[in-house]
């Protein structure tokens, strides 16, 4: 598969190399033939705005510059963060809105999600959880200003 819109049902966007990335939906599991911070820039643009201009409306929202959670969709407030920088090729991505917890194991990192679905990370969970705690508080502060 060449394209994929990220989606309510989109769990993650894990890095597999430079050109290639795995897709992690409630039902389903794609390999993509792009890098999944390039799916992250066609899905900005498909709802209206670039990756940058996100991440750059999370700067003004809630001060964070790097690693940046950016809400991809509005309405329906989809929210990722990214495990590393985006500009690294391995920088993998996690929906906020399907996340349940981190979870060790066998001495390794895992991510559950709502949908009981468990992803082996490889990343601490110190990191995984300050991702997730921005993307939180983004969604929080967007919360607050549709109400006002």
């Amino acid at each position: 598969m060449k394209d994929y819109e990220i989606n309510e049902n989109t769990l993650a966007l894990i890095a597999v190399d430079k050109e290639k990335t795995r897709v992690y939906e409630i039902d389903n599991e794609y390999v993509i033939h792009q890098s999944a911070t390039k799916i992250m820039e066609d899905s900005c643009a498909y709802f209206g705005s670039s990756l940058l201009g996100r991440q750059k409306g999370t700067q003004a929202l809630i001060g964070v510059t790097h690693k940046a959670p950016v809400i991809v969709e509005e309405s329906s407030e989809i929210i990722f963060f990214p495990t590393l920088s985006p500009r690294l090729w391995s920088c993998s991505w996690i929906s906020l809105n399907n996340f349940d917890k981190v979870i060790k194991r066998d001495r390794r990192n895992y991510i559950l999600f709502k949908n009981k679905k468990v992803l082996p990370l490889n990343l601490s969970v110190g990191i995984i959880n300050n991702q997730m705690l921005r993307a939180t508080r983004l969604e929080s502060v967007i919360r607050n200003r549709k109400k006002q």
